[in-house]
């Protein structure tokens, strides 16, 4: 985790709210704030953070680092099919979030996979 850490610089977050009280946001704000490239990844926004969000990973027109999974469990899936097409590096799943079907497709095309761990704890750890 350390490794992924140092490592990325832009982080596609999937399913991040604009709402301020939502676990994304914070997690977003926290990361933005810490020096981090935020991507919104979410059909119902168009803003967030002050960053333009695309309604999917597939629209990002720039390379992604971690994609960062705010979603269900039973969602993750799709969300790692477009992880996969885009070339991201890391397929990372918040706290709660696990899909060990997802996780092992990803990890067969060359994807880190984190599941059930929260950025913002994980990078507060390793500073």
């Amino acid at each position: 985790m350390a490794q992924i850490l140092r490592n990325a610089k832009t982080i596609a977050v999937v399913g991040l709210s604009s709402n301020p009280a939502r676990a994304s946001n914070e997690v977003a704000s926290y990361l933005k704030d810490a020096g981090y490239r935020i991507i919104p990844v979410n059909p119902n926004e168009t803003e967030v953070l002050g960053e333009k969000a695309y309604a999917r990973l597939e629209d990002v027109p720039e390379a992604i680092d971690i994609v960062d999974v705010f979603r269900k469990s039973e969602d993750v899936g799709p969300v790692a099919e477009a992880a996969m097409a885009v070339k991201a590096k890391v397929l990372w799943m918040q706290l709660g979030i696990e899909n060990a079907e997802a996780a092992e497709k990803a990890r067969k095309t060359g994807l880190a996979v984190v599941e059930n761990a929260c950025l913002l704890v994980e990078h507060k750890r390793r500073r």
